[in-house]
């Protein structure tokens, strides 16, 4: 395993890894074949600038020196097939001379990596496509080097017209076309990368920071090389241009365009205190912001590095293939075998070369490059396609699992709401004044990190309210704090939470009720052993959630909403988005929202969970597949297998229609290959001769085995097209 590569502030990896697409477990720092499978190490790190591909130049190189010193040996051959021996200028003797000079630099140097990769394969005990290749070729080029120096040797079941025919354009060509298969594969698995290299390329190489001159009472812009930008500058982004880094709108206004990396056409509105994400387009306004991620940190260099991992992920319908593969390569060699020894006894005359001919056939056309292929290609092409929408998949497990899932349960605040609570409603109790009760509220919940606690200080100083100190404060997860203010003991928190406090909120139990019929979260107030008032606060539902909603309803998704706030509150924001009462789980503790997700699932549902805070880590990683919001945490994006950049539950929908779309793609791939072998080696090894009098030459298998790759390969690229 090598380790994770450092990258720069301007997004280019300090070096270049290459890594097995069929083994990810197998990293190095340079090029070459996989020492399991055999397949061209690709480049494992996505860099800014499209990397040199050595391996594709090697191989291009060969195909191009063998193509053109082979020609003289496709043509004798195909002279002889058409004219007939006799006929040709050239006597025979010279001709398979003239055959041996050409073909021999053909498969001993344009051919010799797919010897070296046979050999290393057999001595792995991991046998692979090129085994069959190198055993296919081998064959056919040593038997046709002794038919030219040493014909005598042969007997009468090798001889046509009592000669023995050489096969070295069977020889010449299979390399030809190997080579051709392995350009165009490395041309086209090259391509998966582009998406994130466009991404990465999106990327402005100078910002403009603004610095203090402190000698001369003013400011300074200067352009700087992206490099040199650090956390805390202030950058100016002029209309048009692109945000350089993640940062926080510090003065201005304008429109953003984040469509390249959140799949969102509509410009989002950037007003002072608003986050930007770096890569993103300004509109007409200027904009001053405060850089708060660079270089790897930035939200566009997380997608990269996520979706990187992602195409390097083994999807468990991958099993199956791997399975395959360990019984394919001996079955295939054992029906060469049988295939000749079938000819030799009982084929016509010439029947060893006929039988030859046949097995070499069948290593051929059997090779399982396809096989190989047929779900990395579309996991890394789907990822991909994915990362360009606003949706990043962590691994293919997850890609394979999203198209299976019948339950959504859902975090109410931060994924169906804004995550922005705002107190509405401050009620006092007798003998009390709504100001004085904000303010002993407000003075207490500033030590406190919860959501509700921060709409409560954010009324306080609204309202110009000078807020006191507090001592001896104390919090319980998801149900209130206590501490002691100005000489008061102050109390804070649910119904429950003051009852367990010695402080029963019945009297103010009818006005509490009304504001949670509302849609507010009702707090409640204990000063001294009396409960003082209530606060309400209210969550705005995004913008988004009832059409998100609606298109995953629509896609037979069942929706469950969990939250913690009373049961009443969540019914009554329930009831705005369309969810029934019966989908509605309230009143539970952030530890609770695991066991949730544990218990619908052994019931035998397949669960998603969306949430976007701390607290729903741990349910996110339970569930089958976790999705988190783009605009949460960082550790609910790390327990997530989905992650929505923007925060839309509008892109769950579209990362079903990429899982289906990838998993219907491995499928139709997997299709390919196996019904391909399935036909492709009884009839090279000559089933149909007694029927039809057909046999497939080794030449034949060989463009045939280069086509069936080529389909998958085709077959997987078109996914880059796919509309979510």
């Amino acid at each position: 395993m090598g380790l994770e590569p450092e990258v720069t502030a301007n997004n280019t990896p300090s070096y270049v890894e290459y890594t097995c697409p069929m083994h990810p477990d197998i990293v190095r720092a340079g090029p070459g074949p996989c020492q399991t499978c055999g397949m061209v190490l690709e480049i494992r790190t996505v860099t800014r600038e499209e990397a040199r591909n050595p391996e594709l130049i090697d191989m291009t190189r060969r195909f191009s020196a063998g193509g053109l010193v082979g020609l003289p040996v496709f043509a004798l051959a195909m002279g002889e097939m058409l004219v007939g021996a006799d006929g040709l200028f050239l006597d025979r003797l010279v001709s398979n001379w003239i055959q041996l000079a050409c073909a021999t630099p053909v498969v001993l140097w344009a051919g010799w990596p797919f010897f070296q990769r046979g050999w290393a394969s057999i001595a792995n005990r991991s046998p692979n496509m090129f085994t069959l290749i190198s055993l296919g070729v081998g064959s056919a080029y040593l038997y046709s080097v002794a038919a030219t120096l040493m014909p005598r040797v042969f007997p009468k079941g090798f001889r046509i017209d009592g000669a023995v025919e050489p096969y070295f354009d069977t020889a010449v060509v299979i390399i030809v076309l190997v080579l051709l298969g392995q350009v165009l594969e490395l041309r086209a698995r090259h391509q998966t990368g582009a998406a994130l290299r466009v991404l990465l390329g999106l990327t402005p190489a100078t910002a403009h920071r603004i610095s203090a001159m402190k000698d001369k009472g003013g400011d300074r812009e200067e352009d700087v090389p992206l490099t040199h930008v650090q956390v805390g500058d202030t950058l100016r982004v002029r209309p048009g241009e692109r945000i350089p880094v993640d940062g926080i709108v510090t003065d201005g206004r304008s429109a953003v365009d984040e469509s390249m990396v959140t799949g969102e056409s509509v410009p989002v509105e950037k007003v002072v205190g608003v986050s930007v994400i770096g890569a993103t387009v300004n509109g007409t306004g200027s904009l001053t912001l405060r850089a708060e991620r660079v270089g790897a940190e930035t939200v566009l260099s997380q997608i990269v590095r996520m979706v990187s991992e992602a195409q390097r992920s083994r999807a468990p319908i991958q099993q199956l293939a791997d399975r395959l593969a360990e019984y394919f390569v001996p079955t295939v060699v054992a029906v060469a075998v049988a295939a000749f020894v079938t000819w030799a006894l009982w084929g016509p005359e010439p029947r060893l070369a006929l039988g030859l001919v046949n097995a070499v056939a069948v290593l051929i056309i059997a090779c399982p490059c396809a096989l190989g292929l047929a779900t990395p290609m579309a996991v890394m092409v789907g990822t991909g396609r994915g990362a360009t929408s606003g949706v990043l998949i962590r691994n293919a497990e997850a890609l394979q699992t999203l198209e299976k899932v019948d339950t959504l349960i859902v975090d109410k605040t931060g994924t169906l709401t804004e995550g922005k609570p705002q107190a509405k409603t401050v009620i006092a109790g007798a003998g009390q004044s709504a100001d004085e009760v904000l303010r002993l509220a407000a003075g207490l919940e500033r030590a406190s990190e919860h959501p509700l606690a921060a709409a409560v200080v954010a009324e306080a100083e609204r309202r110009s309210v000078t807020l006191p100190v507090v001592t001896d404060f104390q919090s319980e997860t998801g149900r209130g704090v206590t501490g002691t203010v100005e000489g008061q003991r102050v109390a804070v928190g649910t119904a429950e939470f003051l009852t367990d406090h010695g402080l029963v909120p019945d009297t103010l139990a009818a006005e509490a009720d009304a504001r949670r019929h509302c849609g507010e979260t009702v707090v409640f107030v204990g000063i001294d052993g009396t409960v003082a008032g209530l606060i309400g606060v209210a969550d705005p539902i995004k913008a988004s959630t009832p059409e998100a909603l609606r298109l995953l309803r629509a896609d037979n998704l069942r929706i469950v909403m969990v939250t913690g706030d009373n049961r009443s509150t969540a019914e009554a924001v329930a009831a705005q988005l369309g969810i029934s009462a019966a989908d509605v789980v309230a009143e539970v503790l952030p530890v609770d929202k695991r066991r949730i997700v544990a218990e619908r699932q052994a019931s035998g549902q397949v669960v998603a969970m969306a949430g976007d805070g701390i607290n729903d880590a741990p349910a996110l990683a339970e569930a089958a597949v976790g999705i988190a919001m783009g605009t949460g945490t960082d550790v609910a994006m790390e327990s997530a297998g989905v992650t929505l950049v923007k925060g839309d539950l509008r892109a769950i929908a579209r990362a079903r229609r990429l899982s289906r779309a990838t998993m219907r793609n491995i499928r139709q791939n997997l299709f390919l290959a196996f019904i391909y072998n399935m036909f492709g080696v009884p009839v090279a090894a000559g089933i149909l001769y007694p029927v039809v009098g057909l046999l497939i030459s080794p030449i034949w298998a060989s463009a045939a085995m280069t086509l069936s790759s080529l389909s998958v390969i085709g077959n997987a690229l078109r996914l880059r097209r796919l509309p979510l």
